[in-house]
């Protein structure tokens, strides 16, 4: 599997900013294969697809308690800020293009839609949807 760290990244529609670890660190490790999945999925919606969680360092305060690294960690993971029939449009056009994980967060002030790409192993059954 190839990584790319990025610092002037080739991705149009995601700034580092919104990609980069948020622990402090400020890395920016994500798969060009998940990133140009991620893209398609922009253009296929056509409405901006805020991110509210990429790329998360072993460090991430969400990654540290797990035994086996998250999809955010592996770089082929975000979470995109989006409600109601957006919501709805996201998850419709993800599961055509080919994502495998897909959480739903549709309560509360906190509303988003977790996708992936990562292939399934023992600790991570693919494709599978879940809600938070």
């Amino acid at each position: 599997m190839e990584t790319v760290k990025t610092i002037n990244h080739p991705w149009p529609y995601f700034s580092r900013h919104e990609l980069a670890c948020r622990c402090g660190c400020g890395q920016c490790v994500m798969q060009p294969a998940f990133m140009e999945r991620l893209i398609t999925l922009r253009e296929a919606c056509n409405f901006p697809l805020p991110v509210t969680s990429g790329y998360r360092c072993a460090n991430h305060p969400a990654e540290k308690h797990k035994t086996h690294q998250g999809t955010h960690q592996l770089g082929e993971a975000v979470d995109i800020r989006c409600r109601g029939q957006q919501a709805l449009q996201v998850i419709q056009q993800a599961l055509v293009l080919g994502f495998t994980g897909v959480g739903i967060q549709q309560k509360g002030s906190s509303r988003f839609i977790h996708l992936d790409a990562s292939t399934a192993t023992v600790y991570r059954p693919r494709p599978f949807i879940w809600s938070y």
